[in-house]
C-alpha cells in the first residue's frame, strides 16, 4: 500500500515533536507554514522512518493549528466517543528483533507498553502525547489465500464465529522517574 502520508492535528507540537524523535526515531523532514482557508494559520509537520530504505516509506504529518479551532483532546478514538483501540497508528517493524528494539526503546523512556501476539503478527504498543495509541507491528507469517477466503466469509456474516482473544499480553507499566518531560501528563 503506497500512503505518502498521514496527516493529524496535535494539541502540543513541542511534545509530539519530542514522541516521535526520541519515542518513534522519525526524523523530521518538512515543515510547511501557511494560512488556512478559515483565516487562520498551520505548520504542517512531516516526519518520516529514516530505517525504511526501499520503496516508498511513507511519512506522517501533524497539524499544528492557529486560529478558531477546537484543541484536539483524548486521541482520534476517545475524541469521537470510541474505545482508544479502534483508531491507532501501526507501523512496520522489519523482525522480531526490529520489534523488540522498539519495544525497549519505549520501556527505556519509561513508557507504558502492551505487547500482544495476535498469531499472525506481533505488535507493541504505547500512547503519542495526543493520547492516540501508536503500535509498531511484526508480522509472524505471510497472509495467504486461506486467509483472503476466511476475510471474504466474515465479512459477509451477520453473525461471524469470534475468536478467542490474545493470551499472549504483556504489560510493561509506565516508569515516571525515568519518563522525559514530553511524555509526563500536563494536569
Amino acid at each position: 500500500m503506497g500512503v505518502h502520508h498521514i496527516a493529524l492535528a496535535t494539541a502540543d507540537l513541542d511534545r509530539t515533536d519530542s514522541f516521535y524523535t526520541e519515542a518513534m526515531g522519525f526524523e523530521l523532514v518538512k515543515c510547511v507554514t501557511a494560512l488556512t482557508p478559515e483565516g487562520g494559520w498551520a505548520k504542517h509537520v512531516f516526519y518520516r522512518n529514516p530505517d525504511i530504505t526501499e520503496g516508498a516509506p511513507g511519512m506522517i504529518a501533524f497539524w499544528d493549528l492557529h486560529g478558531d479551532y477546537p484543541v484536539p483532546t483524548n486521541g482520534m478514538s476517545r475524541s469521537v466517543g470510541l474505545p482508544e483501540w479502534v483508531n491507532h497508528l501501526a507501523f512496520h517493524a522489519t523482525s522480531a528483533e526490529d520489534l523488540q528494539r522498539r519495544r525497549s526503546r519505549w520501556t527505556d523512556l519509561g513508557l507504558e507498553v502492551f505487547e500482544i501476539n495476535h498469531g499472525f503478527c506481533r505488535s507493541v504498543y504505547t500512547h503519542d502525547p495526543n493520547g492516540t495509541l501508536v503500535e509498531w507491528c511484526c508480522d509472524l507469517r505471510e497472509l495467504d489465500d486461506d486467509d483472503r477466503i476466511e476475510a471474504l466469509k466474515a465479512i459477509s456474516d451477520p453473525a461471524p464465529a469470534l475468536e478467542e482473544p490474545p493470551s499472549d499480553v504483556q504489560h510493561f507499566p509506565a516508569d515516571p522517574t525515568r519518563q522525559p518531560e514530553w511524555a509526563l501528563h500536563p494536569d
